[in-house]
């Protein structure tokens, strides 16, 4: 049977989250041929250095190379498969494996390797086949790196598609355009499919049922506790925009690609995230903004108000709250989700705080939120498992949408409470998987 006949117009067969066997088949066919962000330049600055990072199942080393270009390397030993490198980060001339000290250029070509005159001449330093294998594809986007396991296929810029408008903004958002990533990241486990992650980001109805607890928690706290103080509200404000009424939620536009991109309008009405919103530090963070890049082009940047710029198959950026978040697929049923802020170049140091303070709220082991959303994952997971249903409806809103304008037409939208987003990660699933059989 082909693949493609586990997703219909308006229903998706379970075996998408619970079949291990597709799992393998989408981490060769989406993870091993898409591209997947892996690291900022700003985590690069100098020759030598280099950071982890992980694509699908895959450790790899991202390296800043003599010449100052980037390539990206398994993180396994060419004579064992070793785990070569331990450390988050850090700087190096060469990398030596703990376990035979076979040592590897940045490039990862075979630098030196002990008794040497054991092997036969294959087996020596600058041997072509003796190197750390390398990621074949690698580019960078405004600072923005992604690299494909891919040897071929279409450019960065054409699979981020109009989804690069939000790269473009976080960027922009920086009064001299440059971003500093927080090394210092979150990271959660939840026993889940990878796929509900994205599925859940931009759906408008879970907000006020889902997270019930925490915005009943936000209203009966006090506004003198200490919490409210020491953020000024933000955690409070965060919660509390959960519990917009139905009717309201129903009003936030939604738009998604056949790339599987999706986006959701900002539903931050009040307090301090809200974008009208303006304090002392807001002010001072305009006023830079402007004397940088003019009234008129700031007003332009702060004007883009989204949450949740998707960017498929598991990038997430929230451009105005400096965010982004990626997700790794572990196995079928387990996802490892992290999350990231930036620092951005001539702001006040109190907007970094703030968004330090968005990213521990938000996505954490401290979350209230995403503990909530955790929960989901894993009933939902439960339940698929159990055989208690065949097929998953995915037709909310189907018969509502039309071109979004804001995207001169290259995306879908809609414009009340719809599944938009899951029927476009479908359409890209499908495209990847459909001719596959099994």
């Amino acid at each position: 049977m082909k693949l493609s006949h586990l997703v219909k117009d308006r229903k998706i067969h379970h075996r998408l989250y619970s079949d291990p066997e597709i799992f393998e088949l989408e981490m060769e066919h989406i993870f091993g041929r898409i591209w997947l962000f892996i690291a900022h330049e700003s985590q690069l600055p100098e020759k030598g250095d280099f950071c982890l990072a992980r694509m699908g199942r895959t450790e790899v080393l991202v390296v800043r190379q003599k010449d100052g270009g980037i390539k990206v390397l398994k993180n396994s030993c060419s004579h064992r498969g070793t785990r070569l490198c331990a450390a988050p980060h850090g700087h190096t001339g060469a990398f030596v494996c703990p376990y035979h000290n076979w040592a590897f250029n940045l490039d990862g070509s075979l630098k030196a390797l002990p008794h040497a005159q054991s092997y036969d001449d294959k087996v020596c330093p600058g041997a072509a086949d003796m190197g750390l294998a390398e990621i074949p594809r690698v580019a960078v986007y405004r600072g923005f790196i992604f690299a494909s396991m891919a040897a071929a296929g279409p450019s960065l810029e054409a699979h981020l598609g109009p989804l690069a408008a939000a790269i473009d903004n976080l960027v922009e958002r920086a009064p001299n355009s440059e971003l500093t990533i927080c090394r210092q990241k979150t990271s959660l486990v939840y026993q889940g499919n990878w796929k509900f992650h994205h599925e859940n980001a931009n759906d408008t109805i879970h907000p006020s049922i889902v997270h019930e607890s925490s915005v009943n928690s936000a209203r009966t706290t006090p506004v003198d506790m200490a919490d409210f103080r020491a953020d000024n509200g933000q955690t409070k404000g965060m919660m509390l925009a959960n519990g917009l009424p139905p009717q309201d939620w129903a009003k936030i536009s939604l738009s998604g690609s056949e790339l599987g991109h999706s986006f959701m309008g900002g539903f931050y009405r009040s307090g301090l995230l809200s974008s009208a919103h303006e304090d002392d530090v807001a002010k001072a963070y305009r006023t830079a903004l402007e004397k940088a890049k003019g009234k008129q082009k700031a007003s332009d940047i702060l004007a883009m108000d989204r949450f949740n710029n998707l960017i498929w198959p598991n990038f997430n950026v929230n451009a105005q709250f400096h965010q982004i978040r990626v997700v790794h697929p572990l196995r079928h049923n387990r996802t490892l989700v992290e999350g990231y802020c930036f620092r951005l170049g001539g702001a006040p140091d109190e907007i970094f705080r703030r968004a330090s303070r968005f990213l521990t709220a938000l996505v954490s082991p401290t979350s209230m939120i995403f503990g909530d959303d955790m929960e989901i994952f894993e009933r939902v997971q439960k339940g698929l498992g159990s055989d208690g249903i065949e097929w998953l409806d995915m037709s909310r809103g189907l018969s509502m949408e039309a071109p979004d304008d804001s995207t001169d037409g290259q995306m879908i939208a809609s414009e009340t409470a719809s599944e938009l987003p899951i029927r476009s990660q479908m359409q890209a699933w499908t495209q990847y998987m459909g001719d596959l059989e099994i």
